[in-house]
């Protein structure tokens, strides 16, 4: 198949519209009567699976879907809108699937084959190609239908937990389509209300990508399929291969955006926020690459830690504003989700499904994504806590495995940022795959007070302002450098006792052996500073040897720089890059290792705190059971 962009004619969909208004209407479905019990196991989602072949106990079964849905409301003769348009989108979905099935016949060697085999039966070699292929078909077909529910019909709220896989059927395509309208049908009966139609219908559709995902290595064939790009603009629809889309349809962003100059203080977090905005903008489309990914320095995931009301939300508003605002000039979609504390079910499973969801929404290649993880720490628990929930532990692992896993792929179209106030109580491994640390400290100099307290008292009055430049202390060019010069030495006492010894008896480091001397002295100082640490020092290094500037007019035009080809990009970055020398080497180590003192000392400092707690309880119960003793009062 063309690796390119396929459109589809829409005249080849209306042509499937007779075949997919007989599926809505009425099909007759083989079913295996004794692949499972009526009954699920208790505790779980699944059911007792017979030991005794009974392969042979088929039955037939009538599916009547627009029948299905129109009982919801029995009592009214109309259907409503919610019913109507689910209607409309599982007919509009299967003329799609059998168009798309035509494609795929007609990119290989089937549409011959069938040919041939309308004119005579085909035996041999040709007999057995043919029902591969036509069993790929099949497949093809039924991944298509269930991608277009997925993207297509827009639903909110926790999906049901009794949505059952289709009993899926692989001779034709037409076989393949009547089974998933068997299954939607079996989805749909359980609807009370024109809300769960819409819900049900789409966890159905997840339920079988992921059944057809699991069984999508028993076919030959689909090799072809892999690279396809199919559009279907009159509905918005995507299909690239195999990949699965996001479950939600883009809607246009709500949310307050801030500007660069809304920010006081944090600014070496408001730096690294800019330029990662504009990295994000030098995604190639077409090549689903990034330059910088390959050139180094993108930035995949962060955290920003911070106390409370120091401008953590304000700095996500700022980052979204920047990306949506580059987007609406080149015209490319923009996907922004936060996963929070509301998402975690109390179901089991769901919560790490909820979380996986999010990451697929995020990472969807076709648009450009920024997905935000607030209260991390509330949100994903330590592995070694037991209290916390098992939907907490489930996020923890989905997070962990999406942000640096063995299948983690980096294609530079997305970027996620964890924030808690409390950074010491995420889990380390989860909290080392973040590959920046930013310090979300707010405003501290005096000129920073004077420019916040400026801001946001607003302009109802005549206070004159004063001798101060206002926001001359937030450049932020000037203000960066100031902040990483500020790493050339640590800011932790721990760190700094390291450093100052390393330095005494080694002198200043000079050579790459000098630097890996200093790593192992952090290491034996803090064992926490892994070789993921040390990754994470090195893509902090390579991004500011990308420390460089892409001009503001490349963003004013998409033609200037965005909507250039991947090769013509990366040029034009390799231009302006520079190399990284000594000085920044050690700002970053510094800045890295920082915090994880800063966490180390933060967690000793709550435990020891507890510890002193607990200690003036007991004796202040002791000093009550005496006193009750005295008067005769205690009766243990």
């Amino acid at each position: 198949m063309d690796t390119g962009l396929t459109t589809i004619p829409e005249a080849d969909i209306e042509k499937q519209r007779a075949t997919a208004q007989s599926m809505i209407t009425r099909v007759v479905v083989l079913e295996d009567s004794s692949r499972e019990s009526g009954t699920a196991l208790a505790g779980t989602n699944r059911r007792f699976v017979s030991t005794v072949s009974t392969g042979s106990v088929r039955k037939t079964r009538e599916v009547e879907l627009a029948k299905t849905v129109a009982s919801v409301k029995p009592d009214d003769q109309l259907l409503s809108i919610a019913q109507h348009t689910l209607l409309y989108r599982a007919r509009r979905g299967l003329s799609i699937a059998l168009a798309i099935s035509d494609v795929f016949a007609r990119a290989g060697e089937l549409e011959s084959l069938q040919a041939k085999n309308a004119r005579a039966p085909l035996e041999g070699d040709d007999a057995t190609r043919f029902k591969k292929l036509l069993s790929a078909s099949a497949y093809v077909s039924a991944f298509a239908f269930a991608s277009y529910l997925l993207q297509l019909i827009d639903a909110d709220g926790e999906a049901p937990n009794d949505v059952e896989e289709p009993d899926f059927l692989f001779d034709t395509p037409q076989d393949a389509l009547k089974s998933m309208v068997a299954g939607l049908d079996g989805a749909l009966s359980g609807a009370k209300a024109d809300s769960d139609l819409a819900l049900r219908a789409k966890s159905f559709a997840r339920v079988a990508i992921d059944g057809l995902l699991t069984r999508k290595g028993r076919f030959d064939g689909l090799g072809a399929f892999e690279d396809a790009h199919i559009r279907i603009d009159a509905d918005d629809f995507t299909l690239d291969g195999f990949d699965v889309a996001p479950g939600k349809r883009s809607k246009p962003l709500e949310m307050t955006f801030k500007k660069p100059e809304e920010v006081v203080g944090n600014h070496i977090a408001k730096y690294q926020s800019v330029k990662l905005a504009k990295m994000l903008m030098a995604y190639d489309f077409d090549r689903q690459m990034n330059p910088f990914v390959e050139l180094g320095g993108f930035l995949f995931t962060f955290i920003g830690d911070g106390a409370p009301g120091t401008g953590k939300t304000t700095l996500i508003q700022m980052i979204a504003g920047l990306v949506n605002g580059y987007c609406q000039v080149a015209g490319y979609p923009f996907h922004y989700e936060n996963f929070g504390v509301d998402q975690i079910s109390s179901y089991q499973g769901k919560s790490g499904q909820n979380c996986r969801a999010f990451i697929d929404n995020v990472l969807n290649p076709r648009a450009i994504g920024f997905g935000t993880i607030d209260d991390i720490d509330q949100v994903a628990a330590k592995r070694s806590d037991d209290r916390a929930s098992a939907g907490q532990h489930e996020i923890t692992g989905v997070l962990m495995a999406a942000f640096s896993g063995a299948m983690t792929v980096i294609r530079g179209n997305s970027t996620f940022g964890m924030f808690s106030n409390y950074p010491e109580n995420v889990d380390d491994a989860l909290r080392q795959r973040a590959g920046a640390r930013w310090l979300v400290d707010g405003p501290q100099t005096r000129d920073d007070y004077i420019d916040i307290f400026v801001l946001l008292a607003g302009k109802n009055h005549e206070i004159p302002l004063g001798e101060h430049r206002l926001y001359a202390a937030q450049e932020i060019q000037r203000a960066v450098d100031t902040a990483y010069e500020s790493h050339s030495k640590p800011h932790e006492d721990g760190l700094m006792q390291v450093y100052e010894r390393f330095m005494k008896e080694n002198g200043q480091p000079k050579t790459m052996a000098d630097v890996g001397a200093y790593l192992h002295r952090i290491k034996e100082a803090e064992p926490r500073f892994t070789g993921r640490a040390i990754k994470n020092v090195t893509d902090a290094i390579k991004m500011r040897a990308m420390d460089i500037e892409l001009p503001d007019d490349w963003f004013e035009k998409p033609e200037t720089f965005m909507h250039k080809g991947y090769d013509e990009k990366k040029a034009m970055i390799e231009e302006l890059r520079g190399p990284f020398d000594m000085a920044m080497v050690m700002q970053e180590i510094n800045r890295y290792a920082d915090s994880e003192f800063r966490y180390s000392d933060r967690a000793d400092d709550a435990a020891v705190e507890k510890l002193l707690r607990d200690a003036r309880l007991r004796e202040r119960a002791a000093r009550e059971m005496e006193e009750l003793k005295q008067k005769g009062l205690w009766n243990a």
